[in-house]
């Protein structure tokens, strides 16, 4: 062989020796999705875990007593909070998410109910922002602070903070300060009751106010959207932007005398884009942009509200279902309802607050809806609003949250 045909030969070689571990490396490589439900009984102290593609349930976690569920915000955990009983149980559901730049990564175990559980005096609160979890207790005049990482590895250690006094608040983690709810002292508070709330103050890591409190009276409902998080007010809606070292800065959005007499107890915040959609009153509700020079765009719902939820993925949407149990599809961005659809029989919303009716969650292209009453699961194509199958539950399916996403396996 000539010389001038060994360069084109050690190339060919390195080629095909560099296209050997690529080969592989896609071989082992696979994309997958997966979706699991958490439901929680309305009266019986059990947690279900349901797998959507088999529509199978994989786990079923015993209580001390009923609970209501919340998702962290990496959805590796769900907290089953009992608040009668006066502790936090946590489940990992077995999925875990990781970013890799160009690609995402999907990590499917069994779910578990983890060993350590979480007491305190009738638990309310459960806020999860990054690693950061805040839990507040109604009846402790504390919250406690700890990291998801730390409690999912059996690790967890919980750092108390004095709320002031015991009453119905929250307490929000933002870098290297806290949001808390302040009680108002000052107030007439029959026995056996809770004082309401009057605002908000901003806490240093170590537990040092900064700064003034902020008035925002029977605080109720946050939320967080990009880096502003948001606080239902009689006044309006506080918002708390990035500060720097001076912590947060808090901006009160006045409803003015453009809304009807209402305000703002429950907030749902936008994941790809940055808004807030709350309630407003029981059958209306209000998106909210922090930055506009009128934050508030009003829509009104045909009947009063039963639950609504907001997509993550699809961006524009959010579904409101009503009482005469039709579901609602809102375009957020332009503030419009665009279609309905009779998903379940009606459930009034007469009767005590806790009765059981329908809540929602979104697992990928489905809306998941519990129907208490039937014992079923409905899903709903997030597109047409059209059921497409649903899923016995024993007992009263109440509470649910949906965990997973999509990524590679390896």
């Amino acid at each position: 062989m000539s010389r001038s045909g060994l360069p084109a030969l050690f190339a060919t070689t390195i080629l095909a020796t560099l296209a050997f571990p690529l080969a592989s490396h896609a071989e082992e490589e696979q994309q997958r999705e997966t979706w699991r439900m958490f439901i929680a009984d309305h009266t019986k102290p059990v947690v279900r875990a349901i797998d959507l593609e088999t529509d199978k349930e994989i786990g079923r976690f015993d209580l001390e007593g009923y609970a209501a569920l919340s998702l962290s915000d990496t959805g590796r955990t769900v907290f089953a909070v009992q608040g009668e009983q006066n502790l936090i149980h946590a489940i990992d559901t077995g999925i875990a998410l990781s970013d890799h730049g160009e690609h995402r990564d999907i990590e499917v175990k069994e779910p578990r109910l983890l060993e350590t559980t979480i007491r305190g005096q009738k638990p309310g609160h459960v806020v999860a922002h990054g690693d950061d979890l805040a839990i507040f207790y109604d009846r402790g005049g504390k919250f406690d602070l700890l990291g998801e990482s730390a409690l999912l590895d059996g690790k967890a250690e919980l750092k108390a903070y004095d709320t002031t006094a015991a009453h119905h608040g929250v307490a929000v983690s933002t870098g290297n300060h806290l949001l808390v709810s302040v009680p108002n002292l000052e107030a007439p508070v029959k026995e056996g009751e809770l004082p309401p709330r009057l605002g908000l103050r901003v806490l240093d890591k170590e537990g040092k106010q900064v700064g003034d409190v902020a008035t925002c009276t029977g605080l109720h409902g946050e939320a967080t959207s990009a880096r502003l998080v948001a606080f239902g007010c009689a006044e309006g809606v506080l918002v708390a932007r990035p500060g720097g070292l001076d912590g947060p800065k808090l901006e009160m959005l006045a409803y003015g005398d453009k809304l009807p007499e209402g305000k703002v107890s429950t907030l749902l915040g936008g994941t790809s884009m940055q808004f807030f959609l709350g309630n407003y009153g029981e059958d209306k509700v209000v998106l909210i942009d922090a930055d506009a020079k009128e934050p508030y765009r009003l829509v009104e719902l045909p009947l009063r509200r039963v639950d609504f939820i907001l997509d993550p993925a699809k961006s524009r949407n959010a579904y409101v279902l009503t009482e005469d149990g039709k579901l609602h599809l809102l375009d957020v961005v332009d503030g419009v309802i665009t279609k309905s659809e009779t998903v379940t029989e009606p459930y009034s919303k007469d009767g005590h607050w806790r009765d059981a009716r329908p809540r929602l969650a979104v697992a990928g292209n489905h809306l998941a809806i519990t129907d208490p009453r039937q014992s079923l699961v409905r899903l709903i194509d997030t597109d047409t609003l059209k059921e497409t199958r649903t899923i016995a539950v024993e007992g009263q399916p109440f509470a649910i949250v949906a965990a997973g996403g999509s990524g590679a396996t390896h």
